[in-house]
């Protein structure tokens, strides 16, 4: 099940700048593992549900599994081999702004083996570069 917001004040969104780094949501706070992004750029709610599914599938269901990221910015796109102007597209799908040092995945209740897999896994799925992190 894809992930969007069930309902939105206005229906689509200037596309605004992805600058600075991540302060909130930065540091792991539920699980034992987490998953950071290191790179900027946007997370598609099929990336976010591609790479969850990967993660619950290397980790076989068991342990608990925290998705830190909401994807909440409405994405237009217009149709292929459309003239320019007559305004702007509907809204295609969402997304997820991610800054540098944003957790996107945190786990608890599995080996740091499995986890290091599972998050090996989702990081393929995923358009930005990532690192592993175990809570000291």
């Amino acid at each position: 099940m894809l992930m969007m917001p069930r309902k939105v004040k206005f229906r689509r969104q200037q596309r605004g700048s992805n600058r600075g780094i991540a302060v909130r949501g930065s540091e792991i706070a539920f699980g034992d593992y987490a998953l950071k992004i290191t790179d900027r750029g946007l997370l598609s709610s099929r990336q976010l549900e591609s790479a969850r599914k990967a993660i619950m599938h290397e980790t076989k269901r068991g342990g608990k599994l925290w998705i830190r990221v909401f994807p909440d910015k409405p994405i237009a796109k217009k149709a292929n081999e459309t003239r320019m102007g007559s305004g702007k597209a509907p809204t295609d799908h969402y997304a997820a702004v991610a800054k540098p040092g944003k957790i996107v995945f945190e786990l608890a209740g599995v080996t740091q083996e499995v986890a290091k897999r599972a998050f090996y896994k989702a990081s393929a799925k995923l358009p930005l570069k990532t690192k592993f992190l175990s809570r000291e």
